[in-house]
C-alpha cells in the first residue's frame, strides 16, 4: 500500500509513530537511569552533609562509608536531623529549601550544640544566575559562614566590606548578586528557630 506523502493522513500518522517511538526511547532511557539519578541525588545530600559539617573524605565512595559510619539521621517534625561528633563536639545539620532570585536553593546548614554559631553551609541545588547569584557555590562564599557566630537568630550578609570576624554574626555578600545573598541571609534565618525548637535549645 502506498501513501501520498502530501496528505494530511500521512502527516498525522507519521507524527505519532515517530511520537510513539521516541516516547518508548525517552521511557527507557528513564527507567535504565533512574537507579543513576537517585544514587546521585543521595550522594549530592550525603556531599553536602559533610561539607557542612566540616567532615573530611576523600572521594564519593569514602564519603558514603564516612557518612554511614559517622552521621546519625532522625526525623523529627517532618524534618531529618543529621549529627555527629567532630573534633569532640556535637554537631547537628538539616536540609534547607528557599526562594533565590530565579528559583529554589536547597542546602545543609549545620550549627554546633546550642545553635550559637553555624559551623558550616553547602548547597544541593540552586538556579542563580552563572557567575553572579550562582557563585554562592564557590568555597570562598561558603566558608565565611564557617563557625560563624549567630546573632539575633541570623547570620547577616553585608553589602559592604565587613570586617574579619567570627563574632558579628556578618559575612559578605557576592557583588553583584545582592538579592541572592540576602536569600541565604532569609534562608538561615528561618532555619535556626526551627534547628532550635528541634534540638530543644532555648
Amino acid at each position: 500500500m502506498k501513501f501520498d506523502r502530501e496528505s494530511k493522513v500521512y502527516t498525522v500518522v507519521f507524527t505519532f509513530i515517530t511520537s510513539f517511538i521516541f516516547l518508548v526511547v525517552l521511557s527507557g532511557l528513564n527507567v535504565l537511569t533512574a537507579q543513576q539519578v537517585k544514587r546521585n541525588q543521595e550522594l549530592f545530600t550525603i556531599r553536602a552533609v559533610l561539607n557542612a559539617m566540616g567532615i573530611q573524605y576523600a572521594s564519593d565512595e569514602d564519603a558514603i562509608n564516612t557518612f554511614n559510619s559517622k552521621v546519625k539521621v532522625e526525623t523529627k517534625d517532618s524534618y531529618k536531623v543529621f549529627s555527629s561528633e567532630v573534633n569532640g563536639d556535637m554537631i547537628y545539620a538539616i536540609l534547607f529549601s528557599g526562594s533565590g532570585l530565579w528559583g529554589n536553593i536547597s542546602g545543609v546548614l549545620a550549627v554546633n550544640s546550642d545553635v550559637s554559631k553555624v559551623v558550616g553551609i553547602d548547597f544541593i541545588s540552586q538556579s542563580e544566575t552563572p557567575g553572579l547569584g550562582g557563585r554562592i557555590e564557590e568555597n570562598w562564599f561558603k566558608e565565611q559562614f564557617r563557625n560563624e557566630s549567630i546573632v539575633d537568630g541570623k547570620v547577616g550578609v553585608s553589602t559592604t566590606k565587613v570586617p574579619d570576624s567570627k563574632d558579628d554574626g556578618q559575612v559578605d555578600a557576592i557583588t553583584g548578586a545582592t538579592l541572592t545573598s540576602k536569600s541565604i541571609e532569609k534562608i538561615i534565618a528561618t532555619y535556626i528557630p526551627i534547628l532550635k525548637s528541634l534540638l530543644g535549645v532555648n
